[in-house]
C-alpha cells in the first residue's frame, strides 16, 4: 500500500502530493499526520489518499517514518474543505490544511500536560503501613490520605502536607505507594464559575422563531437569517437550538465576531452544557488551544464557541453553525489564505448536513437582500424580552456645542446625563472607535504631519503610564517614536496635537468625574491573556461605573445596570472612503445603543455628531433597520455597488516601488487584453483601473492595485478565475493577492 502525502512546507516546488511506501504494521488513514523524509530532512505531512498502485520507481520510493497521532487530525469533510479553499484561493493545499490544525501541533511545539498522581499500592492496608513509619509523621499522614485507594494529584496532597514529593518517593520505593502521571487539559477561563442554569420561559417571539427553525434542524437542513433587535433574546434561541442538536447526538459551532464577547458567551453555554463546551480563539495560549482542539477532536466537547478561526473546529456529526453578529467584517480574514468564515459556514453546513443560522440586530445589506430573495429564511424578533421599548436616542449637534464655546469632547447634555447616571448608582458606556490619545501630530507653521517611516499613514499619540513617556505609534505596523519637540521640517515649536481617542475620553472622564472608576477597553489595554474577561467581569461586578471602548464594546454585551450609552463621535466611520461607510456607521451606532436599558431600569442614548441631518444618522437614531435597508439598498442600486455588483482587485506589494508599479501595469495589460478578446466578459466589467492603493505603503512594502467593478453574473466568473491565476504569478520581488469584495480597500 502507498500513501499520498501533502508535506507541511509552503513552497511551489512541493505544492503537490508525494507518494510514500507504508511500512508493515502501519495503518495510516486519510487525514492522519505523518513524519516523512523530504530530501535530506524529515518533515511533517498529512495523508490525503491511499492506493495499492504507484508510478514512482521502487528505487526512488521512500517510506513513512511515523504516525504522529493514532487518529485522523483532519476529518474527511475538513480535508475536502481544505481542497476547496486551495482551489478558490489559488494557494497550495498545505496552506489551507494549516487552517485546520492548531499551530502548536506542528513540529510538536507544545507537549501534553502531565499531572503527577499518587495511589496506595494494591493489597496495602493504609493504617497498618502508617503505624510502621516510625518518626516520619509526613509519610504516615500521606498513607492515611491515600487510604481510599483512589489516585490523588500530588498538587492536591501538597495543600494538606508540606512538600510531599520526597516522602512519596520513599513510600514508592518501599512498595507502599504507586506513582504515575495522567494527562490534564489546560482549560481557558478556569476561574470562571460554571453555574448550572435552567432554561428560562421563552417569549412568544422566541417560541415562534424556534417553531420555524427546529423542524429543519431536526432533519439537518435549512439556512436562516435571524433579525432580532438588541435585547430580544437571540442567545436563548441559540441555546435551545444547541440543546436540540445535542439531543440528536450532533454538535454545534457558535461564532462570535469579537474575542471580547467570548467570555460572556462561554459563561452562558457552560452554565447550560457544562464541560461539553470548548473555546477556540487567538488569545488562548498555545497549550490551551491545543488542548481545546484535542477535546473537540476526541469528542469530549461537542459545543464550540469562538472567533473566526473556530469555523475549522474538528467536530464530527455537525448539526448547527450559528454566526452571531453576522454583519461584522471581522469574519473576513485579511491574511493569506484569505477566507470569509460565513462562506465557510455555508460550505460546511451544505457538505455535512447541518443547519446554518446567521443572526444580527443589524444584518448586512447583502444577507438581508439574500433573505428577501429567498436564499435564507428570514426570521424576525422585533421586541425586547423584558417588554421595554428600545432606549430613546438623542442626537447632539456638535457644531452648536462648538459655537457655544464648549471645546470639550463631551457635549453639555452628555455631561449632565453622565452625572445623573452616576448619582443614581447606575453604569454608563462610552463608545469611540479610535484608540490612542490624539489621532495625529502636525506643525501649525508649515503643515508637516508626523508619518510612519514604514507606512503611508500618520502616527497616533499614546499617553504613557505614570512612569512611562508619551509616544507616537503606527496602528498598521506598530512602530513607535517619541513625539517631536520641534518640527522636523521647519524647526518651528508650533507642534500641535489633533483629534481624540479612547485615552483622551478616559482622561476627560477622570477630570469631570474624579470619583468615578473607569475601565478602558481597546487593543492597547487588552493585550494580556484573559484581559477581556477580567475587565468585563470587573465592570459587571460594579467595580467601575464607566466602560470606555472601541468597537469591541459595541455589540453583544449584556450589562443589566447600564442605563446610559454615549457615542462620542458618530461621524468617524461615516466619512471613510468606502461604499459600506453608511452601513458600518448605522450598525455601530445601533448596536452600541442597544447596550442601554436591557434590564429593569430604562436606558438612554446620546449620539454626538457633526452631521445630525444625515439620513444614516437619523435612521440609526430611530433604530429602524428596515428603513435604513430600503434607503441604502436604493443608494447602492443607483451607484451600482454590491450586492448589484462585485468589487475585485489584484493587490501588489513589494519593497521596491518601481517593481510593484511595473507588475501592476503588466497585470492591468493582461486583464485588458483578455477582456478585449472576450466580449461577453467585457460587457460585465464596469470599471478596470490600475492605481496605487489608498494606503500606498504598509510595513515597508509599496502597494498598488488593479481595481475592477463587475456585474454579479455567470459571465463574470471567468474574469474572477483569471484574477486568481494572475495572483499565482511568480516574481522574486512582488507578492500578488486576489480579493473579491474585500473587507477594506486600503
Amino acid at each position: 500500500m502507498f500513501a499520498h502525502v501533502i508535506v507541511d512546507v509552503v513552497h511551489s516546488n512541493v505544492a503537490k502530493p508525494f507518494t510514500y511506501r507504508i511500512p508493515d504494521g502501519m495503518a495510516p488513514e486519510p487525514g492522519m499526520r505523518v513524519r516523512v523524509p523530504l530530501g535530506a530532512r524529515q518533515v511533517e505531512g498529512i495523508v490525503i489518499g491511499l492506493s495499492d498502485q504507484c508510478e514512482v520507481p521502487p528505487a526512488r520510493l521512500r517510506s513513512i517514518k511515523a504516525l504522529l497521532e493514532p487518529y485522523a487530525a483532519v476529518l474527511p469533510a475538513m480535508l475536502a474543505l481544505a481542497q476547496e479553499l486551495a482551489l478558490e484561493d489559488h494557494c497550495p493545499l498545505s496552506e489551507t490544511l494549516r487552517l485546520m490544525l492548531p499551530a502548536a501541533m506542528r513540529q510538536s511545539r507544545v507537549q501534553a500536560k502531565q499531572e503527577p498522581l499518587a495511589q496506595l499500592a494494591a493489597n496495602v492496608d493504609a493504617e497498618t503501613a502508617a503505624s510502621k513509619q516510625g518518626r516520619s509523621q509526613k509519610r504516615a499522614t500521606l498513607l492515611r490520605l491515600l487510604a481510599d485507594g483512589r489516585p490523588h494529584p500530588v498538587a492536591e496532597l501538597a495543600t494538606l502536607v508540606t512538600a510531599p514529593q520526597e516522602a512519596l518517593r520513599q513510600l514508592s520505593e518501599a512498595g507502599l505507594v504507586h506513582l504515575s502521571f495522567r494527562e490534564v487539559f489546560r482549560l481557558p477561563y478556569e476561574d470562571m464559575p460554571a453555574v448550572p442554569t435552567a432554561p428560562p420561559p421563552l417569549t412568544s417571539e422566541q417560541q415562534a422563531a424556534l417553531a420555524i427553525m427546529l423542524p429543519p434542524l431536526t432533519h439537518g437542513e435549512g439556512a436562516f437569517l435571524l433579525h432580532g433587535v438588541t435585547g430580544s433574546g437571540k442567545t436563548e434561541v441559540y441555546l435551545a437550538m444547541v440543546q436540540q442538536v445535542l439531543d440528536l447526538g450532533k454538535s454545534a459551532i457558535i461564532l462570535v465576531p469579537e474575542i471580547a464577547l467570548t467570555p460572556q458567551m462561554v459563561g452562558w453555554f457552560r452554565g447550560r452544557f457544562g464541560e461539553r463546551t470548548a473555546v477556540l480563539h487567538s488569545r488562548l495560549t498555545d497549550g490551551q488551544r491545543l488542548d481545546e482542539w484535542r477535546r473537540i477532536r476526541l469528542g469530549d466537547a461537542r459545543v464550540v464557541i469562538g472567533a473566526r478561526s473556530a469555523i475549522f473546529a474538528p467536530l464530527e456529526k455537525l448539526g448547527l453553525i450559528v454566526v452571531d453578529e453576522e454583519h461584522e467584517q471581522t469574519y473576513l480574514s485579511d491574511k493569506h489564505p484569505r477566507y470569509d468564515a460565513r462562506r465557510i459556514a455555508r460550505s460546511r453546513c451544505a457538505r455535512e448536513g447541518a443547519t446554518l443560522l446567521l443572526s444580527s440586530a443589524t444584518p448586512s445589506i447583502l444577507s438581508f437582500a439574500m433573505a428577501k430573495r429567498g436564499d435564507y429564511t428570514l426570521v424576525e424578533m422585533l421586541s425586547r424580552v423584558n417588554g421595554r421599548d428600545l432606549p430613546p436616542v438623542t442626537l447632539v449637534d456638535m457644531r452648536r456645542e462648538l459655537a457655544a464655546g464648549n471645546r470639550s469632547i463631551f457635549s453639555q447634555l452628555l455631561q449632565q446625563r453622565l452625572k445623573a447616571c452616576f448619582d443614581s448608582g447606575q453604569q454608563a458606556m462610552l463608545f469611540l472607535n479610535r484608540r490612542g490619545y490624539n489621532t495625529f501630530v502636525s506643525c501649525r507653521n508649515c503643515g508637516y504631519v508626523v508619518r510612519c517611516a514604514q507606512c503611508d499613514v500618520s502616527m497616533t499619540l499614546h499617553k504613557g503610564s505614570q512612569d512611562g513617556a508619551d509616544e507616537l505609534r503606527c496602528h498598521f505596523c506598530g512602530a513607535t517614536q517619541l513625539p517631536p519637540a520641534v518640527c522636523p521640517e521647519c524647526g518651528s515649536k508650533y507642534i500641535r496635537y489633533f483629534g481624540s481617542g479612547t485615552q483622551k475620553v478616559e482622561e476627560e472622564m477622570r477630570r469631570l468625574f474624579p470619583n468615578v472608576n473607569t475601565i478602558r477597553m481597546d487593543i492597547d489595554t487588552t493585550q494580556q491573556r484573559d484581559a477581556h474577561y477580567r475587565m468585563l467581569s470587573d465592570f459587571r461586578e460594579g467595580k467601575a461605573q464607566a466602560l470606555i471602548g472601541t468597537q469591541m464594546i459595541a455589540k453583544g454585551l449584556d450589562f443589566p445596570h447600564v442605563t446610559l450609552v454615549g457615542v462620542v463621535a458618530a461621524d468617524l466611520t461615516l466619512n471613510l472612503p468606502d461604499y459600506r461607510a453608511q452601513e458600518r456607521t448605522f450598525q455601530l451606532v445601533t448596536q452600541v445603543a442597544g447596550r442601554a436599558g436591557r434590564a429593569d431600569a430604562s436606558g438612554e442614548v446620546i449620539v454626538q455628531t457633526y452631521q445630525p441631518e444625515h439620513p444614516c444618522i437619523l435612521a440609526a437614531a430611530q433604530q429602524d433597520y428596515r428603513a435604513f435597508f430600503t434607503q441604502e439598498f436604493q443608494r447602492r442600486r443607483t451607484g451600482l455597488y454590491p450586492p448589484f455588483t462585485m468589487i475585485a482587485r489584484l493587490l501588489v506589494e513589494s519593497e521596491q516601488a518601481d517593481a510593484a508599479e511595473a507588475m501592476n501595469g503588466r497585470l492591468y495589460d493582461t486583464i485588458a487584453a483578455y477582456l478585449q478578446a472576450h466580449p461577453a466578459q467585457q460587457r460585465r466589467v464596469l470599471l478596470l483601473r490600475a492605481d496605487c492603493a489608498p494606503v500606498q505603503r504598509i510595513r515597508g512594502k509599496f502597494r498598488f492595485h488593479v481595481l475592477l467593478k463587475l456585474f454579479e453574473h455567470a459571465d463574470a466568473q471567468p474574469v474572477l478565475q483569471l484574477l486568481g491565476e494572475l495572483a499565482q504569478v511568480s516574481d522574486p520581488h512582488c507578492q500578488i493577492y486576489a480579493e473579491v469584495n474585500p473587507a477594506t480597500l486600503i
